[in-house]
């Protein structure tokens, strides 16, 4: 049939495309996860210099688009720094910035869903509040944000089709590309479609939910 002759000889552009989105993506909810933990810690923390800047952070980051923010670091910050930016490492840094304002929030919900008597029995065998919060809270806390994170990632994985405006060939616009030459739109955003579920199921079947399971056995063993 015509449509998988189509598919066939698109599948090694999309491929590329699907390898560059799954780049960022990691990249982004890895950098995001690392920013996020300290900037909710800051947010919870009693000291207004952590918890100012944070809320700023945050607020920033999550109430402007983040196809403005792109713009903004790729095509603002060459003006104060005197030269052009590389669009990749651009998009990493917006990317793991805007999700580390996800996360943020993700992990701050995770903490506070903690019984406040979990941090009260920790410090009550010696523990500083710096190592209950290591070794009693965040663990804890890590098991409760997993599904969130998962959703994180996977809304992360769509929103890298917004890089495409700065040059990068991703999936979404690796199919933008082929349609341009072959004129064959149903097929391939179908077929882009499918790539965009298909990696959607991954995350949530084979990587979130079997983290859940293997945490609950965890805690019965």
């Amino acid at each position: 049939m015509r449509v998988f002759e189509i598919w066939a000889a698109a599948l090694p552009v999309l491929l590329k495309g699907l390898e560059l989105t799954i780049e960022l993506t990691t990249l982004a909810v890895l950098f995001g996860c690392i920013i996020g933990l300290f900037v909710a810690l800051g947010k919870m923390s009693r000291m207004l210099l952590l918890k100012i800047p944070s809320i700023i952070y945050v607020e920033f980051f999550r109430g402007s688009p983040l196809l403005v923010q792109i713009f903004l670091v790729y095509f603002g910050l060459p003006q104060l720094v005197g030269h052009p930016l590389d669009p990749f490492w651009s998009s990493v840094a917006v990317l793991s910035l805007n999700s580390g304002a996800y996360c943020a929030e993700i992990f701050r919900a995770g903490i506070q869903s903690i019984e406040r008597g979990q941090m009260e029995a920790a410090r009550s065998l010696g523990m500083s509040h710096t190592q209950a919060m290591r070794y009693v809270i965040l663990p804890q806390a890590f098991k409760r944000v997993i599904p969130p994170l998962g959703n994180e990632f996977i809304a992360m994985m769509k929103d890298t089709s917004l890089v495409s405006v700065i040059g990068l060939v991703e999936l979404a616009r690796s199919g933008q590309l082929i349609i341009s030459t072959t004129y064959t739109a149903i097929e391939i955003w179908f077929l882009v479609a499918i790539f965009y579920i298909v990696m959607t199921v991954l995350i949530s079947e084979f990587f979130v939910n079997r983290m859940e399971r293997r945490l609950k056995v965890g805690d019965r063993s």
